[in-house]
């Protein structure tokens, strides 16, 4: 399969070792150095596109693969308002994987997040909150990781009905605590906490490879399908 990388970085050169581990070519990298590659010959022999950039350029990148007819795996977060655009594109004909996160661990911890959700709606007496740990690196906050694990806690739990960031001020909301420090992969802490006790799920991510695998897994899968894609799909969850 031949493979074009957008983003050069740490997570594009592990998702570069995989695939070719894997047996496929890359025969483009796009980096912020390079954006004139999206006009190269090379760019247009992909039989589909990798990207993990930043939120500020994601639905750029989105468009110019589209223009080009190519199929994308994105794993770019903080660019969600710009979803409808995708998905408008998606029903023209285009090819879009999406997932705030391609580890598989962090895929069964959503799964096993909605169940929890779902046992816990019954039992006010438990408030819940999250909290999320990652790399200085990381420019968006809260992580797509967390907002995922916060929708799906939303679509479950009647007696929330909106996340916020860090504090939560009404019995209402859902808060999301963010911190950004050392190398952190990524980890994600789900707390129900009543007066009495505490219940918390948790999943602490050891390397980007779990990452790059599930993006290189969900090529493969994309390659020759059409729509608006997901882990939901590859895994079928």
């Amino acid at each position: 399969m031949n493979i074009a990388l957008i983003g050069y970085g740490k997570m594009g050169h592990e998702i570069e070792r995989i695939a070719l581990e894997r047996g496929h070519t890359i025969v483009s990298t796009i980096d912020i150095n390079n954006p004139e590659e999206f006009d190269s010959e090379k760019f247009h022999t992909a039989e589909v596109v990798i990207e993990f950039t930043r939120p500020e350029t994601a639905l750029d990148n989105y468009r110019k693969c589209f223009e080009a007819g190519l199929p994308v795996v994105s794993g770019t977060t903080g660019w969600l308002e710009h979803m409808d655009e995708v998905k408008a594109a998606c029903e023209k004909g285009q090819t879009f994987f999406y997932a705030s996160n391609y580890s598989l661990g962090v895929n069964l911890f959503f799964a096993i997040n909605k169940k929890l959700a779902e046992m816990m709606n019954p039992f006010p007496i438990y408030n819940v909150r999250i909290k999320e740990v990652h790399h200085t690196q990381k420019l968006d906050a809260p992580s797509g990781t967390a907002i995922t694990l916060a929708e799906d806690i939303l679509e479950r739990l009647d007696r929330k009905n909106v996340w916020v960031k860090e504090t939560q001020k009404t019995p209402e909301e859902l808060a999301i605590a963010s911190e950004r420090t050392g190398q952190v992969p990524g980890f994600h802490e789900v707390t129900y906490e009543s007066d009495v006790d505490i219940i918390t799920i948790s999943h602490d991510t050891k390397s980007r490879a779990g990452l790059a695998l599930g993006a290189v897994l969900a090529a493969e899968y994309t390659v020759g399908k059409k729509g608006f894609l997901g882990m939901s799909d590859l895994l079928g969850f």
